[in-house]
């Protein structure tokens, strides 16, 4: 599977040369013997007691297997090297080392071996391909899994490109820079992630059973050498590659593949049912693979069972009860089959599977529906009920209380009712106050409540509760906020936003912002919602962290961490000619251009934030940018590239495409941010700017750049950065073109602005001018035809929109 120009570690493959012919031997026999021999290896494999299941350690789970009869079909037939101690276990003919193998998550771990590539004084480029054993071209089961692994280059002065699919399209990019000191050391950064210096690593986010890999020279008159490994996105290369000289590579670093039982999808009878292969009664047939469309079917335990749903009873019965961290219940848990009940407990109500869900029933306001005929007490969970004063008997039967009989009734109950008179009085007298105070603590507990239910706290309790990787997540109270922030003092107020006011506070020692709806409609609320929904779960450094939230207030509130530095809009239009400088700008932009490819492509599903501006991208100390104000944004399914919705935005960053047709995508980002790289260049207002002939701030840019006068409109402090600015003018104007399928994807856009980058670390190794030549510009994005005619067709979109700026 490797190209000539790659030098893959064969000694240990040749040592194993005897154990890999028979499991040759063995697959040509299954394959020769056609559907007949698999057929029966899934009959025979999971009832047969003789199978080996594990091999050094490593667990081997049918439908996998060693024996002849053992496994499902012939590519699940595993070898166990028994030369090696402790013993290896292998795919296939013995080449690729198996680390583990997840039946319930249709993964198998691998060792994946590195592919060295050697590009010489007289070469710009070396290729390869990536495969190590798998079959190719869909004959078999595994791919590499999707959202779970990166491509990792480790070398010096070296980009690799990853390009997978029938039309071998880029997938994945990223370049390894040379220290300026000369210093041969790898850098890694403390999370483990590779820093750029000797090492970089990009996310793969389609799984193929191949790929073709190509490694470009940063410097043609330098000799390159780079190892390329397709790894897991977890690995920490500080424990792999740190501190190493790049003549060292490691021989392999674990992946995972994802792996299939056919080719086709689940029948259409079979759909969300049992396929031939799932043979658990508790088991159905699952479509597999994310991105990939139409890849082909695996096995699955019906939900509330797990196991093994390829051999019989192998889906058991989940006792959700004995793991109440996963499945939370604060009342009484039963277990059924495939679920449970979470009920609160006899003489309460609510949602049990909520901290404090379930409220005490006062039995005493129905008294005849629970059988009390006489004075009634409520207590928690339960009430006493007796007969009254001066009466006896069974106060649970209607007229069951009868009167005490006394020989002098009418002085015995003047006395009775003079005593009980005076006491009552002094009673009163002494406990008004604490009745008062009780009372304005019940109806502000009781406005809380109402409050609490009205933003959809219980959704969001048991949405927390039930998500493990959001459970840091917390719901704050109100006492906690407003001692944070000194009851909301208008000094403490920091900044708002199109969904909000923010103010500064302190919680749990640490310095938070505290955001509070400005309009108390129902719209604002599930806006609110709609923004701890998308927070929760988004995990990226050039994201705002969401801390946790309030909801015992009319206003919803959500806390995050504080961002001290202001937001970029405020930045760049400072009084005066100095703003921010060339390098921070466009680290800015690539910063997030990262944020939202991950929104699109990372994140668990693909999310569209649908306000990009200045104003909503936060600067830290640092001016590391963080994107916020997700009131507007939208979750996509991944199997749908838009949707049709409201339209929401902001006058001069809005899609046109998206204002006349509703239709929303993730080209719908790529416009907002185009027009920000044209304010980053320019230090012009989008929503405000009218050009001398009336045009918007977009089409007079477009225009400018087709004339050849860009430099009339870009802002004076960047001028001395002439390359780099029409490099960046070029990428803003195709990703503000007026069709969406137009424009680039936010990951094209960030792998360009990555080159970029790289280039500009390189210039000191470069005898050439730091002027871009016309072969060097971005003419593999638009020609200068392409921008005219598209100038002309740019539509004035803030005439047209009548949106309220957020």
């Amino acid at each position: 599977m490797q190209a000539a120009t790659t030098a893959p570690d064969m000694k240990k493959a040749a040592s194993r040369g005897f154990t890999a012919l028979a499991a040759i031997v063995s697959t040509v026999l299954l394959l020769l013997g056609g559907a007949a021999p698999a057929a029966a290896a899934a009959a025979t494999g999971p009832g047969r007691n003789n199978c080996t299941r594990s091999c050094g350690g490593t667990d081997i789970p049918y439908p996998f297997g060693v024996e002849l009869g053992c496994y499902h079909a012939a590519w699940f037939n595993l070898t166990c090297d028994l030369s090696f101690q402790p013993p290896k276990l292998f795919l296939g003919d013995g080449t690729l080392q198996v680390l583990e193998i997840s039946v319930p998550n249709g993964t198998v771990r691998i060792n994946s071996s590195r592919l060295l590539y050697t590009v010489g004084a007289g070469a710009s480029a070396a290729s390869g391909q990536w495969g190590w054993g798998l079959p190719r071209g869909g004959g078999g089961p595994f791919f590499l899994s999707e959202s779970r692994s990166s491509v990792a280059l480790v070398g010096c002065g070296a980009q690799v490109q990853l390009r997978g699919g029938v039309d071998d399209s880029l997938i994945a990019s990223c370049a390894a820079v040379c220290p300026l000191d000369g210093d041969r050391r790898i850098v890694v950064e403390s999370s483990g992630a590779c820093a750029g210096v000797g090492c970089c690593q990009a996310s793969i986010v389609l799984g193929y059973d191949s790929y073709n890999i190509q490694v470009n020279k940063l410097n043609a008159s330098v000799y390159a050498e780079a190892a390329v490994y397709l790894v897991d996105q977890g690995i920490s290369y500080a424990d792999e590659v740190a501190g190493s000289v790049y003549g060292y590579f490691p021989e392999a670093l674990p992946a995972t593949l994802d792996w299939l039982t056919n080719h086709t999808g689940c029948p259409s009878v079979y759909r969300d049912g049992v396929a031939s292969e799932c043979v658990s009664s508790s088991s159905r047939c699952v479509d597999a693979g994310n991105n990939v469309p139409n890849r082909g079917r695996r096995c699955a335990c019906d939900i509330g069972y797990q196991g093994n749903p390829y051999i019989l009873d192998g889906c058991q019965d989940i006792d959700e009860c004995m793991s109440p961290d996963i499945y939370p219940c604060y009342g009484i848990c039963t277990n059924v089959l495939g679920s449970f009940i979470c009920e609160c407990p006899s003489g309460y109500y609510g949602n049990a599977s909520a901290p404090d869900g379930c409220q005490d029933i006062n039995e005493c306001l129905n008294q005849e529906a629970h059988s009390c005929y006489g004075t009634c007490l409520n207590v928690p969970g339960t009430f006493h009920c007796q007969c009254p004063t001066g009466t006896y008997g069974n106060s649970s039967r209607k007229g069951g209380c009868v009167t005490i009989k006394n020989s002098s009734p009418v002085s015995g109950l003047g006395i009775g009712l003079g005593v009980s008179g005076g006491t009552s009085l002094l009673l009163l007298a002494f406990s008004s106050p604490f009745i008062i105070r009780k009372l304005k603590e019940r109806k502000v507990k009781k406005m809380k409540e109402k409050y609490f239910n009205q933003n959809h706290g219980l959704l969001l309790q048991q949405m927390i509760s039930h998500k493990a990787d959001i459970g840091e997540r917390m719901i704050i109270t109100l006492r906690e906020l407003e001692k944070a922030t000194d009851n909301f003092d208008r000094s403490r107020v920091v900044g708002g936003g199109g969904h909000g006011v923010v103010f500064k506070g302190i919680l749990d020692l640490h310095v938070v912002a505290v955001k509070r709806s400005k309009i108390v409609v129902q719209r604002e609320i599930d806006e609110f919602i709609n923004e701890v929904a998308v927070l929760s779960q988004v995990n990226h450094r050039n994201v705002v962290k969401l801390l946790g939230c309030c909801l015992e207030t009319e206003v919803p509130l959500l806390v995050y961490e504080f961002i001290s530095n202001g937001t970029l809009y405020h930045h760049l239009h400072v009084e005066g000619p100095m703003s921010l400088r060339w390098d921070d700008r466009i680290r800015i932009a690539l910063e997030v251009a990262r944020a939202l490819s991950y929104l699109h492509s990372s994140a668990s599903m693909p999310i569209f934030h649908r306000d990009i501006k200045s104003s909503n991208i936060l600067l830290d100390d640092n001016l590391i940018a963080k994107v916020s104000d997700f009131g507007a944004s939208r979750y996509i399914p991944i199997d749908q590239t838009g949707v049709t919705t409201a339209i929401q935005g902001t006058i001069g960053y809005l899609d046109p495409m998206y204002y006349y047709t509703g239709r929303l995508t993730d080209k719908s980002d790529v416009f907002s941010y185009g027009v920000l790289l044209i304010e980053l260049l320019t230090r012009k207002k989008p929503f405000g700017y009218r050009s001398d002939g009336g045009d918007g701030i977009v089409s007079y840019f477009v225009s400018l750049l087709t004339k050849g006068k860009l430099f009339d409109i870009i802002d004076p402090q960047v001028i001395e950065e002439e390359g780099e600015v029409q490099e960046v003018a070029t990428l803003a104007a195709m990703c503000t073109k007026l069709k969406g399928e137009d424009r680039p994807t936010m990951r094209e856009v960030e792998m360009t602005l990555e080159n970029l980058l790289v280039k500009k670390k390189q210039v000191p190794w470069n005898t050439t001018s730091r002027k871009y030549g016309d072969d060097e510009t971005m003419a593999h994005w638009m020609s200068a035809e392409q921008v005219s005619t598209e100038a002309s067709r740019q539509y004035t979109v803030e005439e047209e929109t009548l949106l309220p700026a957020r």
